[in-house]
């Protein structure tokens, strides 16, 4: 009796944990909308669904009947990006190649709602490069990654491949300042280079200091 006793309770507490992840999980959907697409993202539907068609179908429905699709779309693709890296972290999967194709997804969706591509590409790689520094990943996987997942979007929409990845490449190193000088400098190092057969990062790489070198050079000619 004591053996039987044991063992069911083992199993009551393998059943508890099962059910509670998900009972957090729809908490959430009830609170803020904009945390509807990082709530809806398990990672059992990465599994079963992929990260390109579940970002972009969560960010299509996200943004349907939304007043102000602009405002809502760009901010449901970082959402739907963190939740897809999140989810893929807790199942062991690889980061690089869930933030390729959770960007891809995120752009796809903006371009078949007819959104801001360039902005849209933007926000997604930097939420995808912030997603890692949360979640304890390569920031420059993600970011290069990220840029590869930008450019496969492009051709996807038949749309300027140059344009987005550069876009993207914005967005990673803005996100990667943000994280550190350590993690902003290591992320234009890996961008520096050509990515997905675009050569013309390097503007998009160059250090701020460059910049403002070139900008005060200048200035006394004006």
């Amino acid at each position: 009796m004591a053996t039987t006793t044991k063992g069911t309770r083992r199993r009551a507490r393998r059943g508890s944990r099962v059910v509670a992840r998900p009972k957090a999980r729809r908490a959430g959907d009830t609170g803020r909308a904009t945390r509807g697409p990082r709530a809806g993202i398990t990672s059992g539907e990465i599994v079963a669904v992929g990260v390109l068609g579940l970002v972009r179908s969560t960010v299509v429905t996200a943004v349907a009947g939304a007043r102000d699709v602009g405002a809502v779309l760009a901010e449901a693709g970082v959402s739907a990006i963190r939740g897809a890296i999140r989810a893929g972290q807790e199942i062991g999967g690889d980061l690089g190649t869930t933030a390729r194709e959770a960007v891809r997804g995120a752009i796809t969706a903006a371009g078949e709602i007819g959104g801001d591509l360039a902005h849209v590409t933007r926000s997604s790689a930097s939420g995808a490069v912030k997603a890692a520094g949360d979640v304890g990943g390569s920031v420059t996987l993600v970011a290069r990654r990220a840029v590869e997942g930008s450019a496969a979007a492009a051709k996807d929409l038949g749309v300027d491949v140059p344009k987005l990845a550069r876009s993207a490449a914005a967005g990673a190193i803005e996100a990667a300042d943000r994280i550190g000088t350590v993690a902003g400098r290591a992320v234009r190092a890996t961008l520096a280079g050509p990515i997905a057969g675009v050569r013309s990062l390097a503007a998009e790489a160059r250090p701020p200091a460059a910049k403002r070198r070139r900008t005060r050079r200048k200035s006394p000619a004006a």
